[in-house]
Formats: C-alpha cells, structure tokens, sequence
C-alpha cells in the first residue's frame, strides 16, 4: 500500500471512530445513522481547501441541514447529495453506498480523482448521476450495467476510457440524458443504444469513438440533441435519423463521415441545428432539406460537396447561420439568399462559385458576417454590401473588377474588418472611405487602384492595419497618417508614391511594421521614425532617398530588420543589429561602415561597438533567477516587438492569403495519383513492423491525404492526418507542406534518420518517413488528447481550469524534453518552432513535444521560412530570428519556453488583441513586475496557487525571454531551477 493510502485510511479510521466515541460519552443511545455514517466516510476521503463541507459533523443525529444536502421530508433520509463547484480534492470513496434512498448526486466541477465504484453507480433509488468535469478515470464498461432507475447520467469531462460493451445500453429503459463527453471512450457506438426508448439528449462528442453511426437511433421517438462531433466515426450519415421526428439538433462535425447528406433527414421537422461539418461528405446538397424551414444553423464546412450552390437554401427564412466554405460548389451566388431577413453569418469561401454578387445580398440587414473570399466571381462589388451592418467583409481573392463602391452617408456603420485583396479592382479610392468611422483593418492590396490616398484615412481612430500594396498608387503618402495613434502595420510598396517621407509618421507610436519599399519616395529619412519605440520592420528599399541615416537608429531596441537597399543614402551605417545584413544596405554607394567593410571618412562619428563576450551579462544570468531588481533590470532592455508584426500579419492581412496559398499546394499536386506512382515512393518504418501491406496501406492513405479524409490539424510545416496501420497501431502522418522547398531525397533521409534515433518520454516519436519527390510523409506516434493551446485558450463548456499542479507539470516536461533535444541529441536538435500548439497532452497531462527539428528538412533558414512557417509561432519567436546575421542557436528555443511559462501562469495569450491596444504577454508582466505587482498577473480561473511556487516561475518566464541571447539560461539550468522548486511542491504532498 502507498503512504499516501495508508494515510487516508488511517485518517478515515480515527475520524469515524472520534465520531462513535463523541456520541457514547455524550450519552447517545442510538447508533450513528448510515446517512451520517456514509457522509462522514465520504468527507474522509476527500480535502476541502475551501472548508465548504465545514457544516458536516459527526455528533450530529441528522445531516440534513449539512450543506449540499436534502432529505426526503416523509422519511428524513438523504435525497440529494448537490456539491457543485466545492473545489473538492480525493476520490468518491465508497461510503456513499450507505445512502440507499439517494436519488440525485451531483459532484460536478471539483477535482476528484479515481475511479467511480460500480455499488455507487448502482444505488437502487439513484436517478441523477452527474460527476462531469472532474479527473476521474477507469473503464466506462462495468460501471452502469443493471441500473433500471438512472434517468440522467453526466460523466462528461474526465478521462474515462475503454469502449461502451454491446449490452451497454440493456438497462438503459429509464434514460433520458446521456452525457459522455469530454472523454477517452474508443471503440464502436453498440446498436443496443436503440432499446433507449425514453433518450431525448445522447452527447458522445470529444472521444476517440469509431465505426458506423448505428442506424438504431433512428428507433428513439423522443431523441431531441444528438451530437457525435469530433470522434472519428465512419461511414455514412443513417438515413434512419430521417425517422426522429423531435430531433431538433444534429451536430456531426469533425468525424470521418463520407457519402451524402441523406435526404431523409428532411423529415426532422423540427431541426433548428445541423452541423456536419469537417467530413469528407460528398455529393449535392439533397433539395428534399428545402422543408426544414426552422433552421436556424446550417453548417457544412470543409467537405466535398459539389453542384450548384442550391437556390432553395434562400427558402429556408430562419436561417441565421449558413456555412459552407471550403467545398466544391459550381455556379452562382444564389439571388434568394437575399430573402434571409435574419441571416447573421454567411460563408461560401474557397468554393469555385461563378458570376457576380447578387444586389439581394444587401436586404440581409442583420447580415454580420459576409466571406465569399477565394471563388472565382466577377463583375463588381455592388454597394448595397456596404449600406449593411456587416462587421466583417471578405472578397478577398477573386476577380472582381471596377471601382470600390463610393461610401454614402449612414453607409457602413459597423464596418471594422474590410478585405478587398488579390482582385482586378482599379480606378480611384474615394475619400468617403474615411466615413467608416469603426474600420480596424483595410486592405485593399493586389489591386489596380490609381488615385492618391485618401487623407480621411488618418481620422479613422481603431485603425491597426492599412495595406495598399501592389497597386498603382500615386502622389505624397499623406501626413495625416500620423494621426492614426493605433496604427500597427502600415504597407504601401509597390506603388508610384512619390514625395518626402512624412515625419508625422513618428506619432504613430504604435507602428510596428511599415513597408514603404518599391516607389519613387525622395528626399531624407525623417528622424521621427527613431521615436517609434514599437517598430520592428522597416523597409524602404528600392526608391530614392537622400541623405544620411538620421541618429537614433542603435538606440532602437525594438527595431529588429531594416531594409534601405538601392537608394542614395551617405554616411556611417549605424552599429545596430537591425542593420545586419549587407544585403539590405546595398545599392547605397554613399554608405559606410563596418558591416560593408568600407572605411568612414576622417571625422565621420564611429559606431559604437559593445563587447559581446562580456562576463557581467552571464553574471547577471546566473544571478537574477530569484532577483526582482535585476529582472527589472533586464526587463528595461527587453522590448519584444517581433510578435506585433506577426500578430498582425497573420491574423489580419495574411489570412486570405494563407489559405488560398494552402489551397494552391494542395491543388499542385495531383488529385489521384496512382498506386503506381505512389508504389516508386520509398516507405521506412522504424519501429513498426514493415509488413508487405504497408506499401498498400501507404499508398492508400496518400490518396485520402489529398483529399483531406482524416485530417486532424495544420501547422507551418504541413498538415497530420490519423491513420491506423494494418495491425492496427494509430499514428499521426504529417504530409509535409511545399514540396519544392524539402531538401533532396538523400538529405531528407539523413535529417530524418537523426530524428528517428530520438526517444524521450516528453517528445512525439517519429516512427517512419515515406518519400517520392512529389509527396513527403512523416509517420509518428498519435496523442489523442489534445494540445496546450487548447486546454488554455479553447476550454469546452464546464471543462476544468488547469491546476497550479498540472501547469508545473506540464513546464517541467517541456523543459524535460527541451532538454534532451538540447542536451541529450548528438548533434544537436533545435526545435525552432515552439509554441503551446505543439505541447501535446497525453493521459494525466503528460507531455510530448511535437514538430522538433522540422527546419532542418528546409534547404535554409531564408526569409521564406520565417514568413511563411514561423506565422503561427506567434509571440514565441526570440528576436535573432528577424536578424539573418545572428546565428540561430538553442537559445531561441529557450526564449519560446519562456514564453510557454508566461502563458501557463497567466493563461493568457503571447499577443491579444485589446479593444484599443495590442498586447504582448512578456512585456505586460514585465510592467506588472516593475510596479511591484506580478501576482496581479496570474490566471483568475486558478482557484489557488501557491505565491512561493508562481513568483520563482514568472521570474524564470522573464529571464529565459530576456532580449540578449547570452542572458538566458540553458535548458538544462531551467530543468535545475524548476526542480528546485518541486520539492515544495512535494513537501504540500500533491
């Protein structure tokens, strides 16, 4: 027996037997009560940090004026046992099988553990289970056999596991709600769930459940809820579900479903909710649904449904929500979608529609929402769009022609995110535009507008980006532009701007990116640009600029990447890492400077140099761990800008493009390639057995690869599909993303062989690698449960915060796994790309570390990969990434583990997004630490947490993000450090 048993049960004895001993001195002539006796054997199981249970005592006669407890008034037992959200620590202990007449236990939303004992679960007058969002664990099967009394059973958000046994559902007669959500359950739903007459919500979502949707739910005549999202359910959708009358919501997503929607469903009179999105549905869309006209939510996102996108769906007049982007619908944008009065969201993006957009579309009036990005319609843009309460437009990527549609008064009075990208648009921008008084992001780039820039586009108070790029834009950039206080990426290259740099673009102190590059700009850098202390970017290359570069540029810390290439500069270049590389300096004959080897004049002031192998900045190092002085210090020096940039760009001006360009790559290559040509490929797999069927099972998943069957995320290196191999182990695949860029076949293989000698217990092992030269495949272990990002950042309804525990554990195993890669791999593996996306959580909150090593598979660390595969590490990227002449080292790796421990106290994200300021996660607790208050800054849905535990861990986030590389620690002191902490952790006994 472990000691921490024995001494649950030893404390358990001595409290029941005090309680039996306070009762015979004090002269009680009955015996304790099994209703006392059972609680009481039940609080002894349990820790209440909150003392919510404090009420509960042993010498009472009766616990029915105990909190959480109601007893029948007739026969004075306990009815209800109700301790919701009590913070209660243990296990269900089995003194529960004492109260025989209960009839309702709710234990929801605290943090037992263990497993549920089955004499519990079969208490013979129980008809309210609900133990969901807890910790508990074991095997569903045996539990609820031979119940007839249960009416509600929630056992969502643990992590129960094993599958549901045929006979599962035998004793199901007097159920009405089943909810299992949030859980591990695999194997088949049994079709004995059809004897289940009484089921009105059946809610299976968030497992790893597999098989056929039985076709008996369709014999449950009270079925009101069905959803089976996110399992990895096959086959088709049953037509029998046609035959559930009272079903008002049917939610499918994220399975493995093909074939059709089936039109049967049409006899669901009363569905108000059909979600069957992210399968691999195919077909059209039956015209037979027509008749559902009470949905208000009809969503089929990425499919494969094909046809005309139908006009009847304009029939459907309770629409509010209609999604079906990311298919391949044919024809035109319906006119009758005019008719949907109380439509709010409308998405038929990355779709092949044709032809214009219908004016109808602008008598949606409570239209929000409107994405028709990345078709093939034409004509131009009519103005109705803009006279709506639309909040977000997206036409991005289509060929529409024309002028932008003048804005008139009362036009566009909630519009704030406008996207008009990558069309044949041309002709003037009207200063009306300035009219838009809410807009946040415009991006009219790829176009052919010819005008000059419309001056009212500096009274627009929340605007954060303006792209005009790639354009024909002519005349001065207009000074009014410094007015825009909020402004973060302004990009104006390739155009015909002409004209002084304005120096009103110094007041715009929260530009971060400003892109000036490939016009016919003249005159002298303005100095005001240095008093932007957020830039980051700075490209003015390819114009003709005069001049020297104004003082003040190596005071810029958050500066990281200048461009002034191909212009008329003079003078020294200034001694600062942003000015890096010679490339970007080029084409300046009047230039000098150490950086280009050319000597300055006599009397031109020298740059100056400081020493980077000074000992006081590893002193302070090894110094500051506990120190708060010196983390402020430090902090003072630390401006981490880069991820205001990328923030930006991603979520905002590169949305439409990166999806468009993953929907080019997946187009470039072919469809259906044969087994032929897949059998040329090269299948290695090191663990596993290489049995003859895996060639076949290789080239077959290759096919659904293409066709996106089994899809399960995407990252900057590629997309991981779920396959299972013919002996039945499930690994994840990675198809690796623009093949062009993927070294030769023999320095793939080299790379990858190294990976596939790495086993440690906190990183994702690589099984295998398959190889052509169109197609690349990495083969690795799966890890069902999910990521960091989304146990922090996406929680489902009612799931648990992360416990201080859990966070600790989780930063030990990164550092754990960081370690090794660092440390323990000879030669050295850089992961490059980490991020809470690739912290992958398996059972008990274990760590394994995906997508390390995956640059190396590139030809360099050029400007593609970090544009285009180090987006979506976002806030975690260390500052030399953006200065090509500083070697990339581990210690970039250790600044994204900072980061990570940042976001693990503060269950924040690296950047947000505010509503009138953007946010960087290490520069707002390093304010907070500077006023004397980093506390303030710790998750607020962590109930407690230890101060002498978080404190030493946000100091170590700030040292390991510090700006100077030299300055942070190695992973293996950060492993040194946190374990200097666990003993506390231990001492508590948790």
């Amino acid at each position: 027996m472990r000691q921490g048993e024995f001494q649950w049960l030893r404390r358990r004895c001595l409290l029941l037997a005090a309680a039996m001993m306070v009762q015979w001195c004090a002269g009680v002539m009955v015996p304790m009560s099994d209703d006392v006796l059972g609680l009481m054997a039940f609080k002894a199981g349990l820790h209440d940090p909150t003392e919510a249970l404090r009420s509960w005592r042993e010498d009472d006669a009766s616990p029915c004026a105990w909190a959480g407890i109601v007893c029948d008034r007739v026969t004075g037992r306990v009815s209800e046992l109700n301790l919701v959200g009590f913070s209660l620590i243990g296990q269900i202990g089995r003194g529960l099988i004492k109260l025989d007449e209960l009839q309702t236990l709710n234990l929801s939303f605290n943090n037992l553990t263990g497993s549920i004992d089955a004499e519990v679960a079969r208490l013979p007058m129980l008809r309210k289970l609900n133990v969901s969002n807890n910790q508990l664990n074991g095997v569903i099967t045996p539990l609820f056999m031979n119940n007839n009394s249960l009416v509600l059973l929630d056992l969502s958000n643990n992590a129960m596991t094993g599958p549901m046994a045929e006979d599962f559902f035998t004793s199901c007669q007097s159920l009405v709600s089943l909810y299992l959500v949030g859980n591990s359950l695999n194997g088949s739903i049994p079709a004995s769930v059809g004897s289940c007459f009484q089921l009105t919500d059946l809610s299976l979502a968030h497992n790893l459940l597999s098989g056929e949707i039985p076709g008996e739910l369709g014999q449950l005549p009270n079925l009101v809820d069905i959803d089976l999202s996110h399992n990895m359910l096959t086959g088709t959708i049953p037509a029998e579900l046609g035959a559930l009358k009272s079903l008002t919501s049917l939610s499918l997503m994220d399975n493995k479903l093909t074939g059709s929607i089936p039109a049967q469903l049409s006899n669901c009179g009363g569905m108000l909710a059909m979600d069957v999105s992210q399968n691999s549905l195919s077909g059209t869309l039956p015209p037979e649904l027509q008749s559902l006209t009470s949905l208000a939510l009809l969503n089929g996102r990425n499919n494969m449904l094909t046809g005309d996108f139908p006009p009847w769906l304009g029939h459907l007049n309770r629409l509010q929500v209609l999604d079906f982007a990311t298919n391949r619908f044919t024809g035109a944008v319906p006119t009758s979608l005019g008719q949907l009065q109380v439509l709010q969201v409308l998405d038929l993006s990355g779709n092949l529609l044709l032809g214009t957009i219908p004016v109808d579309i602008g008598s949606c009036m409570r239209l929000q929402s409107l994405d028709l990005s990345n078709n093939n319609l034409t004509g131009s843009i009519p103005p109705e769009l803009l006279a709506l309460n639309v909040q977000f437009l997206n036409v991005a990527g289509n060929g529409f022609t024309g002028n932008f549609p003048a804005v008139g008064p009362g036009d566009c009075p909630f519009l704030q995110f406008l996207d008009v990208s990558e069309n044949n648009l041309e002709g003037p921008l009207l200063p009306q535009i300035g009219q838009c008084s809410n807009l946040v992001a415009v991006n009219f780039s790829g176009n052919g507008f010819s005008s000059f820039i419309p001056a009212e586009l500096g009274n627009l108070a929340s605007l954060t980006l303006l792209d005009l790029s790639n354009n024909a834009m002519y005349g001065v950039i207009p000074p009014s532009l410094g007015s825009a206080a909020r402004l973060t990426v302004l990009d104006l290259h390739r155009n015909k701007l002409g004209g002084v740099i304005p120096f009103q673009l110094g007041s715009c102190s929260a530009l971060a990116f400003l892109n000036l590059a490939q016009n016919l700009l003249n005159g002298p850098m303005p100095g005001t640009l240095t008093n932007l202390t957020s830039l980051a970017f700075l490209d003015l290359s390819s114009n003709n600029l005069t001049g020297d570069i104004p003082p003040g540029f190596e005071n810029m810390k958050s500066l990281q990447k200048v461009n002034i290439s191909f212009n008329h500069l003079t003078g020294p270049i200034p001694n600062s890492g942003a000015f890096s590389n010679p490339s970007e300096v080029s084409g300046n004959p009047g230039l000098c400077g150490n950086l280009i080897g050319v000597a300055c004049p006599p009397g031109t002031p020298k740059p100056i140099v400081l020493n980077p192998n000074s000992t006081s900045l590893v002193h302070v190092k090894r110094e500051i761990v506990l120190s708060i002085s010196a983390i402020i210090a430090i902090s003072a020096a630390a401006v981490i800008a880069v991820g205001v940039i990328l923030v930006t760009v991603l979520n905002i001006r590169a949305q439409t493009r990166a999806q468009r360009n993953a929907r080019r790559g997946i187009e470039s290559v072919p469809q259906s390639p044969s087994n032929e040509h897949l059998s040329l490929g090269r299948l290695v797999l090191y663990k596993l057995p290489q049995k003859a069927n895996n060639q076949d099972w290789l080239a077959g998943s290759a096919q659904a690869l293409l066709n996106k069957h089994d899809e399960i995320g995407r990252g900057g290196f590629g997309t991981v599909y779920r396959a299972i191999l013919p002996d039945g182990n499930i690994v994840a695949v990675k198809k690796l993303l623009v093949s062009s860029l993927v070294k030769t076949q023999e320095e793939f293989e080299r790379e990858v062989n190294l990976l596939g000698k790495i086993s440690h217990q906190n990183l994702v092992t690589l099984q295998g690698y398959y190889w052509t030269s169109q197609l690349q495949l990495l083969v690795y272990d799966y890890v069902p449960n999910g990521n960091l990002y989304r146990r922090l950042h996406e929680r489902r309804d009612g799931e648990p915060p992360l416990r201080w525990e859990d966070r600790f554990k989780i930063a030990l195993g990164t550092a754990l796994g960081l370690g090794h890669l660092h440390h323990g791999c000879h030669p050295q593996v850089i992961h490059y790309n980490l991020k809470s996306t690739n912290i992958l959580l398996s059972h008990n909150n274990v760590v394994r570390i995906s997508d390390y090593g995956l640059a190396k598979l590139l030809p360099a660390l050029d400007s593609y990969v970090m544009s285009s595969k180090f987006q979506s590490a976002l806030g975690y990227m260390a500052p030399e990434f953006a200065c090509p002449s500083l070697r990339i080292t581990e210690k970039c790796d250790v600044y994204g583990f900072g980061v990570l421990l940042l976001e693990l106290v503060t269950g924040r994200r690296p950047v947000e997004y505010m509503e009138d300021d953007v946010v960087i996660l290490c520069d707002h607790v390093r304010a907070l630490l500077e006023e004397g208050r980093p506390l303030s800054c710790v998750d607020s849905h962590m109930n407690s947490y230890p101060e002498d535990e978080v404190l030493p861990v946000i100091k170590l986030g700030l040292i390991c993000t510090s700006h100077v590389p030299s300055n942070r620690p190695s992973m293996e002191e950060v492993v040194q450090i946190l374990e200097l902490i666990r003993p506390i952790l231990n001492a508590r006994g948790t």
